[in-house]
């Protein structure tokens, strides 16, 4: 999993401080996650609708695969034991395992070979990590799916009284954890961005002339995608780390572009120019691409332009013009 790591002006947060509220850029950061470089992650913590909506998913996907045990281990049992072995006691002991398996053994085994996602989760945009940001265990997903089994859903001991006790537990936790959070040392967080995608700065009007003599064919999508998160949010970075992320990506650029561009320029106008020379590049090839397919392929759904008719000319001077019989009125059709 990747984070997005928010850099600010204030001093380092020691470990396992939980910041509260809302930056001033107005990232809900709110998962209290610390880096080891003591740098704040811009990560989410699930709150209680997102995770009932993913519970609710999951149910779904368990109630499948107790119906898909149901069909393949009975007739199983059936064709490999004898009639004299298959007794009450056998079924019960097969629908209890089967019942382990469904509730226990699906969100641990989803949690380890998905890397702390189960199809609900995967569907909402959730995660379950362990409580200092890192993988969660096998330990810890077996006990969180213990504890959750046993007193949270479907609550095995007094379900109705600890459905009420979860959702409490839940609304009141600064991060949203359940009961089987806080034993096993997980939270669930969010793995989408909040982020806007707001448009890259344009190019400056002296860099135009230089923009387009560029060679861009060396310029990858990687690279680009990383001067444009650059030039979208470097605001959000205070300095010296903004310029110095502006001179290492324009380091790489410039070895992979030509020509040079003109002394003295700012970084972040250089990496705007040759952004926006891609992009209308890329907007004008696209264009060429759209209109050889129209001409090669039309639409049925497009109706045609007709070309107005052109005028009859004028008949010259004492020359009367021809008057177009009706029909009904012509000689070979009498009215």
């Amino acid at each position: 999993m990747v984070f997005t790591v928010r850099v600010s002006a204030q001093p380092p947060v020691p470990a396992g401080t939980v910041p509260t509220g809302v930056d001033p850029a107005g990232h809900w950061a709110d998962a209290g996650l610390v880096s080891g470089e003591a740098v704040a992650l811009d990560v989410r913590a699930a709150r209680l609708g997102s995770r009932v909506l993913a519970l609710l998913i999951d149910i779904v996907g368990q109630l499948f695969c107790a119906a898909l045990l149901a069909l393949t281990l009975t007739p199983l049992v059936l064709i490999v034991l004898p009639d004299q072995v298959v007794d009450r006691a056998l079924t019960g002991a097969l629908e209890t395992l089967g019942l382990v398996l469904v509730v226990v053994g699906y969100p641990v085994l989803w949690e380890r070979l998905n890397h702390g996602r189960t199809p609900g989760k995967l569907a909402v945009g959730l995660r379950v990590v362990s409580a200092d940001g890192g993988p969660v265990q096998w330990r810890q997903s077996l006990t969180r799916a213990l504890v959750g089994a046993a007193v949270e859903w479907p609550g095995l001991v007094l379900p109705l009284l600890s459905w009420v006790a979860g959702a409490t537990v839940m609304l009141t936790d600064p991060r949203g954890r359940r009961l089987g959070d806080l034993v096993a040392g997980t939270m669930v967080v969010h793995t989408r961005t909040t982020h806007p995608w707001r448009p890259a700065p344009a190019i400056v009007a002296p860099l135009v002339g230089w923009a387009t003599t560029l060679d861009l064919t060396r310029l990858d999508d990687a690279l680009a995608l990383a001067v444009r998160q650059y030039l979208t949010r470097g605001q959000q970075i205070v300095e010296p780390y903004r310029s110095r992320l502006a001179r290492e990506l324009w380091r790489e650029v410039a070895a992979v572009t030509a020509p040079t561009p003109p002394p003295g320029v700012p970084e972040p106008l250089l990496l705007a120019a040759v952004l926006a020379e891609r992009n209308r590049r890329g907007s004008l090839r696209l264009r060429h691409q759209r209109a050889l397919t129209a001409a090669l392929w039309p639409d049925p759904a497009t109706p045609a332009v007709v070309a107005p008719a052109a005028a009859d000319p004028p008949a010259p001077a004492g020359v009367r013009p021809a008057v177009p019989v009706p029909r009904s009125a012509s000689p070979d059709h009498p009215a």
